[in-house]
């Protein structure tokens, strides 16, 4: 619970009576691995704080061969928040790569905060911003090779390449594993 009420403080300022308004709207979540957090063809329905895993943004593209888009790990919120405010059903899954552990806001406790807070919407936005930022931001360029690719994401994801199955990573790279294991072979 520390590591969301110092996430969003870096947004903003919060006294302690709205602090604890902040805990009590918030539940505790696990995941398996491989567990959903969100589903295509459905609503989100919350928003999400990784304390603990990684969890991944992926979709079908209209070959059926599944896309990974975005890996979020700690410290990260987790949501397809165009989706979760317009109350539309999602084109994309957020499924956890590993056991993960979070903190969830429903969405009557994410607007009731903005009802309750003075300030809490202008938190919001910038937590939400960055969250859209890291999840737009974070797919490779195809135009590079492969093996530019991969150590791009070893830089920007080093803490991801022993967490996440290569199968994932392969497909986050645009690339098959076979490739992918190529790579990794000539790299060391």
């Amino acid at each position: 619970m520390n590591e969301l009420i110092d996430y969003i403080l870096k947004f903003g300022h919060l006294n302690s009576q709205q602090i604890e308004l902040v805990k009590f709207q918030v539940k505790e979540m696990t995941l398996a691995k491989d567990d959903y957090f969100s589903e295509a063809q459905k609503i989100p329905k919350q928003v999400g704080f990784v304390v603990e895993g990684v969890i991944r943004g992926c979709y079908y593209n209209n070959k059926g061969e599944e896309i990974t888009k975005c890996f979020i790990s700690e410290n990260s919120l987790v949501v397809d928040y165009v989706n979760f405010e317009a109350h539309v059903a999602s084109s994309e899954y957020l499924q956890a790569c590993t056991e993960c552990r979070l903190v969830v806001f429903s969405k009557q406790a994410w607007e009731e905060l903005s009802n309750t807070i003075v300030g809490w919407d202008n938190i919001k936005n910038k937590m939400v911003h960055m969250c859209m930022f890291h999840k737009s931001r974070s797919a490779p360029v195809i135009s590079q090779d492969a093996t530019t690719r991969y150590l791009e994401f070893m830089e920007t994801h080093p803490t991801l390449i022993n967490r996440v199955p290569l199968t994932y990573i392969a497909s986050y790279l645009g690339v098959t594993q076979q490739s992918l294991s190529r790579i990794r072979k000539n790299i060391q």
